[in-house]
């Protein structure tokens, strides 16, 4: 008894873990396009210790680069206080550290109409443009056509020009880890829900147009002309809460 008293007594002493720390929320609209770039290249936007996680089945195969386009409805800190709305292209990796089972989403590139730094070091101003129209016809069938500009100081540029049929989608509710490519130590938990409308991937395209331009010396080596582009997916809606790690 007293044995078990004193193994309570010091379970009690020892410092509680931490909660993940809740930092913000938001909500948004989303494009995401999925390529298969050349590996080499890929690879130098990793840090030292990091490897491709790339994916050999399922809806991401052989998918090593994502570009998110992103239309910030609203977003909100810890306090609930409203934040600037933004629109965002991020580039990410799936990627692993090496010798570990520590994987996530590595974030090494964000070009933005907000300021540069942000949380991961890695965004970039840009002045963007954003336009999206949505036509129903009497059948109910949807066609979108979007179209997103991002030209930064820096000498490099984005550009997509798209448009698809809707279909029915597929909602989700999720959590996951996106790394900071220049301080991969550092990572953010993002748990969200969102509504997804894959219009194209493997057997099936309801795209009918698609424009894609990148350039300018960080953006070249990626997209050189031998890449991809395999999958595509338009977000009606994603709603996520972020938090820091606890210790």
């Amino acid at each position: 008894m007293r044995a078990l008293f004193l193994g309570f007594l010091l379970l009690a002493a020892a410092p509680a873990l931490a909660a993940d720390k809740h930092v913000g929320g938001n909500t948004d609209v989303r494009t995401i396009l999925a390529f298969k770039a050349a590996d080499a290249a890929v690879k130098k936007v990793l840090p030292e210790d990091w490897e491709l996680d790339v994916a050999t089945t399922g809806p991401a195969k052989d998918v090593n680069l994502r570009l998110t386009f992103i239309d910030r409805l609203s977003a909100q800190d810890a306090d609930g206080k409203a934040l600037p709305q933004f629109r965002n292209v991020t580039l990410t990796v799936p990627a692993k550290k090496k010798g570990s089972e520590t994987r996530g989403t590595m974030l090494f590139l964000v070009y933005t109409s907000g300021g540069s730094g942000g949380p991961y070091g890695v965004s970039v101003h840009a002045d963007t443009k954003t336009e999206r129209k949505v036509a129903i016809d009497p059948a109910g069938t949807a066609s979108v056509e979007e179209a997103w500009q991002f030209q930064a100081p820096d000498g490099n540029s984005i550009q997509l020009q798209i448009q698809y049929s809707r279909g029915a989608p597929a909602p989700a509710k999720a959590e996951s880890l996106l790394y900071s490519a220049v301080k991969p130590g550092f990572y953010r938990i993002y748990r969200y829900e969102q509504s997804a409308d894959e219009v194209r991937g493997a057997g099936f395209d309801r795209v009918q147009k698609v424009v894609f331009k990148a350039s300018g010396p960080k953006l070249a080596p990626l997209f050189d002309g031998s890449e991809q582009l395999i999958g595509v997916t338009s977000v009606n809606w994603y709603t996520r809460q972020t938090y820091l790690p606890g210790s």
